[in-house]
């Protein structure tokens, strides 16, 4: 623990560094102005990004934004919005990045740009335990008797609707619907992120909630408009840092390995 917190003790003096090095952009210059970063997130996979029991939005992406605004001497306000108005809102300027465990996919890359990653996921099921002794690839949940939930307008569906095309899909709202339908026997799994699959598997151990390994692997970028090369250039740049001064890793070990944050959970 000593050695996380040093480790995170320096993230200051170098995420300040950076402040300086901001110059004018489209995006930039509007951030400067308004010395305010604003970040877009689902709030809904923990521990990526996730709301508390107080209402508070936290997990290593908000971790990561806070870093962010830090460095370009701006306050970070964070606007929770569901996962498929999150690209519109960046496309309306309504926010200036997206920082909610969306998957680099080319589609969406069509209509904004991404930086990263800076985390690797890929989709996975939970379900029990004892009709996970039956799983081991999409092959043997492919079919009409296996009803699966699935967040509507996320990777997860289309990877979904693809590995898994003789399944019964139950589209959702949200994980938290997802995960309500299991709880009450009226699917057989559901279906997301690997993160949020392995969370709530802890979570719910007394109900004998397990993983599978992931079926696919999902690099994890931040979602940006398109109209700002300097914007481009410094996250990557910060990323790059991130990773090369070990801070990424401590904070991914932090979110991912320790699990005492779980209770924070509503």
């Amino acid at each position: 623990m000593k050695r996380t917190l040093v480790r995170l003790s320096v993230i200051f003096a170098l995420v300040f560094c950076f402040a300086a090095v901001a110059a004018a952009g489209p995006t930039i210059d509007g951030i400067l102005k308004k010395k305010e970063l604003v970040v877009g997130t689902s709030a809904g996979y923990p521990p990526l990004s996730f709301k508390t029991k107080d209402g508070k939005v936290q997990g290593l992406e908000m971790d990561l934004a806070g870093m962010m605004a830090a460095a370009m001497g701006a306050k970070l306000r964070v606007e929770v919005l569901p996962f498929d108005e999150l690209i519109p809102a960046l496309e309306k300027k309504r926010i200036d990045m997206i920082l909610s465990c969306m998957t680099i996919t080319p589609d969406r890359n069509l209509r904004i740009a991404y930086v990263g990653p800076y985390f690797i996921s890929g989709q996975s099921l939970l379900t029990t335990k004892e009709i996970a002794l039956n799983i081991n690839g999409p092959a043997d949940v492919n079919n009409p008797n296996f009803s699966i939930a699935v967040p509507r307008g996320t990777t997860t569906e289309k990877i979904a609707r693809r590995l898994l095309p003789k399944a019964k899909l139950v589209i959702v709202k949200s994980n938290d619907e997802a995960l309500d339908l299991l709880k009450a026997k009226s699917v057989k799994a559901l279906m997301s992120d690997y993160p949020y699959v392995v969370v709530e598997a802890f979570r719910y151990k007394d109900k004998g909630f397990v993983s599978n390994q992931p079926f696919s692997v999902e690099p994890i970028g931040v979602g940006v408009r398109a109209d700002d090369p300097l914007l481009l250039n410094w996250i990557e740049n910060f990323l790059n840092m991130m990773k090369n001064e070990g801070i990424l890793n401590v904070l991914t070990q932090r979110w991912i390995q320790d699990a005492s944050w779980i209770a924070e959970l509503p």
